[in-house]
């Protein structure tokens, strides 16, 4: 298992890789995850090729990406390499005034700590590994 080193207060970040999921903290999130500023969450997203917008609804229905203020962009890992989602994701996700960096999952779960480090108000949206 890899470590991430994680500083407190600046959100919830990945701390570790369990089998084709995600540590974050003392839980281990197998399916993907979805960490906004406050919380992570379970993640079961659908094939890449049809991702949406509404995919990115967490928990009790509401929006990862509705905060105030709204995050700087979406990071998305896309599982074990980088893949392009779909054009009409990205025009969503840019609608909002939103950026989109897509990368793999593990490279996405790092990139978060860094910027999380930096202060920068970010959601991440991770497919699971494998």
């Amino acid at each position: 298992m890899v470590k991430l080193r994680r500083e407190e207060g600046e959100g919830p970040q990945v701390t570790g890789f369990s089998g084709t999921g995600f540590k974050v903290r003392d839980v281990v999130f197998p399916n993907g995850v979805i960490l906004t500023q406050a919380e992570a969450r379970d993640w079961s997203p659908p094939p890449l090729e049809a991702l949406s917008m509404a995919d990115l609804r967490i928990g009790d229905g509401s929006d990862a990406l509705a905060s105030d203020p709204p995050p700087e962009f979406l990071l998305l890992g896309t599982g074990d390499a980088l893949v392009q989602p779909p054009a009409k994701f990205r025009r969503e996700i840019e609608a909002l005034g939103i950026g989109l960096e897509a990368m793999d999952s593990r490279a996405a779960a790092r990139t978060l700590a860094v910027l999380r480090a930096e202060e920068r108000w970010i959601v991440a949206a991770l497919y699971p590994l494998g």
